[in-house]
């Protein structure tokens, strides 16, 4: 039992390294990274935030990036505006009982998103419906549009000035 669960273990780190080799070496995933980079330097420095939501695990990255940014990242500089719409019970119970799950990020990117901010959703497949709707009101209220997702890129893609496709599903 443990020779094969020590076997599976390995092969899902293998698994693991492979994607990360194959984004390293991919130009357009890199050109898209460090793009990305920019879009949010040039919104942070001029006062915007960073919106993050995804579902899930998607949901825990948008709350580790929101920490990372309002926290620090390999050393000490100013508080960065970050904030992961996964977090809030309330707010999330409120929009998804009012006006169903599928709204729960659009409804918070119309109250707190402002033209100058990003917005980034996160999603595997690209087909979240909360995402994608999150997604459309963002383009529409002026803030950047960003997606992180699988291969595919799924739907997201089209709504978004910039995405970041992890050679992957």
């Amino acid at each position: 039992m443990k020779a094969e669960a020590n076997k599976t273990a390995s092969e899902y780190f293998a698994a693991s390294r492979d994607v990360v080799d194959r984004s390293r070496v991919d130009g357009q995933f890199m050109d898209a990274l460090v793009r990305i980079a920019d879009v949010w330097t040039k919104a942070l420095r001029g006062g915007g935030k960073i919106l993050l939501a995804g579902n899930g695990g998607s949901a825990g990255d948008a709350q580790h990036i929101a920490g990372e940014l309002l926290s620090r990242l390999n050393f000490d500089r100013p508080a960065l505006a970050g904030i992961a719409l996964t977090t809030d019970t309330s707010v999330l119970t409120a929009i998804g009982n009012d006006y169903g799950f599928e709204r729960v990020f659009e409804r918070q990117v119309i109250g707190l998103g402002r033209p100058g901010d990003v917005f980034v959703g996160i999603s595997t497949s690209g087909k979240s419906p909360n995402i994608l709707r999150a997604l459309t009101v963002a383009r529409h209220s002026e803030l950047t549009t960003i997606g992180f997702t699988g291969q595919s890129g799924g739907a997201m893609l089209d709504l978004c000035d910039w995405g970041l496709c992890v050679p992957s599903q």
